[in-house]
């Protein structure tokens, strides 16, 4: 018997690099047939894509690439990481060390080492760099897709 455990990718804006994380690990899992071990989510670090109390949906062309590999994300919209989140989630899942530092600030620390940046599960570590500046939305799905391979192997060897 196991436990769900709980994820949430976190990015800036929660609108290109934590959905892309939150939809393939979903798509990785399904594949795998081991869905129902996560509860699997994302959220943003800042307010900026969150208007009136309603989220902005996946970026466009984050959406066309999660789109060309068969990995739907209708319905998401940006969501903002909280204090009171850290009591529901095992693992908060950053895409640079940016992520990192604003996550460590909003949840007020990480006392129980809830914190980890997605690459770190990966051979060669670093940051998954935001297309929201650079415009290569390939590059960010083939990190993440990378990272949540690892991520996945990591969790099931466990």
């Amino acid at each position: 018997m196991f436990s769900i455990i709980r994820i949430m990718f976190v990015c800036h804006g929660n609108i290109c690099r934590s959905p892309m994380a939150e939809f393939i690990f979903k798509d990785l899992a399904e594949k795998r047939g081991v869905m129902d071990r996560f509860y699997v989510s994302s959220s943003a670090t800042s307010s900026e894509e969150i208007f009136n109390g309603r989220g902005s949906p996946v970026y466009p062309p984050a959406k066309a690439q999660l789109n060309r590999h068969g990995i739907d994300c209708g319905g998401k919209r940006a969501v903002q990481l909280k204090s009171e989140d850290y009591s529901n989630y095992d693992m908060f899942i950053g895409m640079d060390e940016y992520n990192i530092r604003n996550m460590r600030r909003i949840l007020k620390g990480d006392a129980e080492g809830k914190i980890y940046k997605l690459m770190d599960f990966t051979s060669r570590g670093g940051d998954v760099a935001d297309p929201w500046y650079s415009g290569a939305f390939k590059e960010a799905f083939d990190d993440i897709k990378e990272g949540c391979e690892a991520l996945m192997n990591h969790l099931i060897d466990m």
